[in-house]
């Protein structure tokens, strides 16, 4: 973040009554101005982020609703130690004469947060103060996550576009973005030391491995899963035969280790159960790995049980007493 993003601290203990009040919504007993710390971060904006990502004004506006009463945390870090402040206020602002990079007025969300003036937080409050604390990020989830270039929806329907490289529409080359509209929940904010907006920072909350983005192997396998269109590039089409080829080996020693235990558990069945060899022969066809260990297992149990384990020409022993009458040997 180039500004940012504390922007405002209250550094008297001079706090508004109408603002107190709403600090006291959320507290369990009534604070004095004495005894809390407020500070005004800005959250994030509708310009586009590091992640070629960019929210509309609309789902600022719906962010600003959705922050009231969130939790300030370290890095993402969601224990309940790391909870450092909450949000009591929340508003977008439009700032005059700005521009985000595509020529749009530039809007933000602006948030009032509050802590508790104790001891253990005297620290936090001289680095916000000083202004090594001050970059945030906030956590949130989106409903729709729309190209820039063909309007398709990334996350549903997906397209052969990818953010962060320049397609032509309208006759000339542009950036492709995504476009983050609906937010469906904000519930979290952290302070972090390098935010994906430059403003502000947002990590969203779908998985920026769909379509649009990089993807892993799970997320194409997903895509597929689902029979929806998906593209790839050089580097992903060789993971993916890589991740084929490796499957198809795994598969052949496994088909191995299956044909030896259908025989193991034939054998066995034909020894314990004569009568029942053909019989088992089409029942053990349809068993899964799992139920041909368990039938072997079984097996080799009840084998232990009928036919003691014991080499052909082993001696058996016999409970004779040793006499030890020397005088009687020639």
């Amino acid at each position: 973040m180039k500004d940012g993003f504390i922007v405002k601290s209250a550094v008297s203990h001079n706090i508004a009554k109408e603002d107190l009040d709403l600090i006291n919504k959320f507290t369990r007993r009534k604070f004095k101005e004495e005894e809390i710390y407020v500070f005004s971060v800005v959250l994030c904006d509708n310009d586009i982020d590091r992640d070629n990502e960019k929210f509309t004004p609309q789902s600022l506006e719906k962010l600003s609703k959705l922050f009231v009463g969130s939790t300030g945390i370290l890095n993402h870090d969601m224990k309940s130690e790391n909870q450092t402040a909450r949000i009591f206020e929340c508003t977008v602002e439009k700032v005059p004469g700005r521009e985000n990079k595509v020529g749009e007025p530039y809007f933000r969300v602006i948030a009032r947060a509050y802590m508790p003036r104790l001891k253990k937080n005297e620290d936090f409050i001289m680095s916000i103060d000083s202004g090594i604390t001050k970059e945030v990020s906030v956590g949130c989830a989106v409903e729709n996550v729309i190209c820039s270039i063909c309007g398709k929806d990334m996350k549903k329907v997906g397209c052969d576009h990818r953010k962060g490289k320049h397609y032509k529409k309208s006759g000339k080359m542009e950036l492709c973005y995504a476009i983050l509209d609906n937010p469906m929940d904000a519930y979290e904010w952290s302070f972090v030391a390098v935010p994906s907006q430059r403003e502000a920072g947002v990590i969203k909350g779908y998985s920026p491995c769909l379509n649009g983005g990089d993807k892993s192997m799970q997320d194409v396998v997903k895509m597929l899963s689902l029979g929806k269109e998906i593209s790839l590039d050089g580097n992903q089409s060789q993971q993916l035969y890589n991740t084929i080829e490796n499957l198809k080996e795994k598969a052949k020693i496994g088909e191995v280790y299956q044909k030896d235990l259908k025989e193991e558990v034939l054998k066995l069945s034909a020894m314990l159960e004569p009568g029942m060899a053909n019989v088992m022969k089409g029942v053990i066809e349809k068993l899964s790995v799992e139920e041909l260990k368990s039938f072997r297992d079984s097996y080799k149990e009840k084998y232990a049980k009928v036919l003691p384990a014991r080499p052909q020409l082993s001696q058996i022993e016999k409970n004779v007493e040793t006499i030890n009458n020397t005088q009687f040997k020639i």
